[in-house]
């Protein structure tokens, strides 16, 4: 018998093929990993959810680079930085985070963050969880995890950010932005806008991210990374508290 990329293929007639394991991808705000703010027990409560879910599904998470990301890139930008050199600095923090998410999970996961979407696919053979962080300059951690979730043909995404789902405004400036429950992946489009040129943009979803999920026909879930339980539903698929987005 034979396995690629967690699937196991008979070889023969009599073979018996096991059911390959669903996969789940999450966008892991750095935002809401290491906000400041009680960041060592949430990252405990979530390696132990994380840890719970693995059993029935590959879990891959992404991480973000957050405000330290913002603080490197600011930073960087004022002493004349491109935009390119502010971009490395940025995902070398979100191997950081990675690497600090892995420590929260142990052996159920890689230690050093997979670079590339083969390697992360490999690490998945020996890892119920597999952690990764940005991989090149341009392209947002979103990003990175809607390729990535296209190239696994991943069951869905899932968004875990700093917010409770898509609003029409941005609820930290207009506390009564209508909240979507549902949106299609041509309204989410709509939304999104058309992209972005400096490092560090700050939005819900990245727009290429969303055109990339749209072309794959990927289900994208939008949660509050902090409240565990809407995570553990959208990680599941069933019912949450956030935005759903669909075809």
């Amino acid at each position: 018998m034979t396995s690629e990329g967690g699937k196991v293929f008979p070889e023969g007639p009599d073979s018996h093929a096991v059911v390959p394991l669903e996969r789940v991808v999450i966008s892991l705000g750095g935002s809401i990993l290491v906000p400041g703010d009680g960041d060592g027990p949430y990252l405990t409560r979530l390696a132990a959810l994380l840890s719970d879910l693995s059993s029935g599904r590959k879990i891959f998470a992404v991480t973000g680079g957050g405000r330290i990301s913002r603080y490197y890139i600011e930073t960087g930008r004022s002493l004349g930085a491109r935009e390119r050199r502010l971009d490395e600095l940025g995902i070398e923090v979100t191997r950081m985070n990675a690497r600090l998410l892995a420590i929260a999970l142990g052996k159920l996961a890689n230690p050093e963050p997979a670079k590339t979407y083969t390697e992360a696919t490999r690490l998945a053979r020996r890892h119920p969880i597999v952690v990764m962080g940005g991989t090149a300059p341009g392209w947002t951690t979103d990003r990175v995890a809607a390729s990535l979730a296209r190239v696994l043909h991943a069951e869905r995404l899932v968004n875990a950010t700093s917010v409770d789902g898509v609003y029409a405004e941005d609820p930290k400036e207009n506390p009564f932005a209508r909240r979507f429950q549902r949106l299609t992946h041509q309204e989410l489009i709509d939304l999104m806008g058309e992209g972005h040129t400096r490092a560090a943009p700050a939005i819900v979803f990245d727009p290429v991210a969303a055109r990339v999920i749209a072309q794959a026909k990927i289900p994208l879930l939008v949660v509050h990374g902090r409240d565990l339980d809407a995570l553990r539903g959208a990680i599941l698929g069933e019912t949450f508290h956030g935005t759903t987005v669909t075809g």
